[in-house]
């Protein structure tokens, strides 16, 4: 797979790349965030199709995320984001994105850069701009995609433009999975006040209690695959639910840095993610997972080639993408949230991503890239009377996130 960081001059336009040998192009476009399974049926119709012509297929993978890239303007008197931007929202960093983007076969990645200039682009400019330059034949989109200006190009209208030249043809995929759920419309992260892994409001209720709920949390519809619902469950902690919809656990990465030495005085020393966090962290809890490590981060970084950082380029290639080497992982007792056993100034503390490996080893993890796994909710946290209690409720962390580990190796 081959990479292309592409960035939009003021006024939007972009210097395409041809594909070689005169070939025609499957392409289809999106922010891919988390890279859930509605993705994945998309790209790999892309590649289905592509391999069905004899053509290549093409993923426009957009970064940084175009509802990010808008509030952002909106705070900001319509400017982009800057080059350093962190969007903590992001399911996941963009080089994540491509390492998985690259499993679904796709043959080539245009990173363009989203801009405000991009935004206002017509999809019919767009749309011209790939079919005379890219050399696109097919597009693929998901069952509710929109594009260009003011998000003008639903299905209906590329349909028509489409039959209307005769120039390329539109490929629809059901991506729907499952269906639908229900979102409340403005949410925010809610930690679950009970132990283990917290169910579904809407498990069990009938047609009339579901919408009870709808109205009293302002609710809208939205595809149980998709990026919106991924970030609800995590920010509802269940991080269970929300590995079913990516097909995969969800993690966030980071460099260990020194902390406090808390878990070290408790017997139970902790890698602490220093800030900033790549990836959506969930609602503040206790969970089990996985701690992997690969290894120092300046060589971790090196080895998985230029990523994300080609995009501050005017213009980057590189030719495939080059996975991080994972080392190490163990199983782990994770914590996100702020030290309530510890806080006694009042001030407000900042949120810790801290993971305890369940192991005997003597580990050295500080300045390494390390990713943390979440696989089951635990508990909520909670303040305990005596540095002793806590030890105790540790220890018991450690062994519930061990023999969740064991339980799904088995099952694998």
């Amino acid at each position: 797979m081959t990479i292309d960081w592409l960035i939009p001059d003021t006024k939007g336009a972009v210097q395409w790349p041809a594909l070689p040998d005169g070939k025609k192009g499957v392409l289809t476009i999106g922010a891919f965030d988390g890279m859930h399974r509605g993705h994945q049926a998309v790209l790999e119709r892309a590649v289905e199709k592509a391999h069905e012509l004899g053509a290549i297929s093409v993923a426009i993978l957009l970064d940084p995320r175009p509802a990010a890239a808008h509030a952002y303007a909106q705070q900001h008197d319509g400017a982009d984001t800057p080059d350093d931007f962190h969007d903590p929202d992001a399911l996941m960093p963009v080089d994540r994105r491509l390492e998985l983007i690259e499993r679904t076969g796709i043959d080539r990645v245009f990173v363009v850069r989203y801009t405000m200039a991009f935004a206002a682009v017509s999809y019919i400019s767009f749309l011209g701009q790939m079919v005379g330059k890219v050399g696109m034949r097919t597009l693929v989109l998901g069952s509710d995609a929109r594009m260009g200006a003011k998000q003008a190009g639903d299905l209906k209208a590329i349909r028509n433009l489409a039959l209307a030249t005769g120039v390329f043809e539109l490929d629809v995929v059901d991506n729907a999975g499952p269906g639908a759920t229900r979102l409340p419309f403005q949410w925010t992260p809610q930690a679950p006040t009970e132990v283990g892994e917290p169910h579904d409001p809407l498990e069990g209720m009938n047609k009339a209690e579901r919408r009870t709920w709808s109205k009293r949390h302002h609710a809208r519809e939205a595809r149980v695959w998709s990026s919106s619902n991924v970030r609800y469950l995590l920010g509802n902690g269940r991080v269970h639910d929300a590995a079913e919809v990516l097909g995969r656990p969800h993690a966030v990465e980071g460099t260990v840095v020194h902390g406090e030495q808390r878990g070290r005085t408790l017997g139970f020393p902790t890698a602490n993610l220093g800030n900033p966090v790549d990836g959506y962290v969930p609602v503040d809890g206790v969970y089990a997972g996985w701690l992997v490590d690969f290894g120092e981060a300046g060589q971790a970084e090196a080895e998985a080639g230029a990523g994300a950082d080609g995009a501050g380029a005017a213009a980057a290639h590189a030719d495939g993408v080059t996975p991080r080497q994972e080392i190490r992982r163990w199983p782990a007792a994770i914590s996100i949230g702020t030290k309530e056993t510890f806080d006694r100034d009042g001030a407000p503390a900042d949120r810790v991503v801290e993971a305890y490996a369940c192991t005997d080893e003597e580990l050295d993890l500080y300045g390494h890239r390390m990713c943390v796994e979440f696989c089951g909710f635990l508990r909520p946290q909670q303040r305990f009377d005596s540095a002793a209690a806590l030890a105790a409720q540790l220890a018991t962390d450690a062994r519930s996130a061990a023999a969740l580990a064991d339980g799904q190796e088995s099952a694998e």
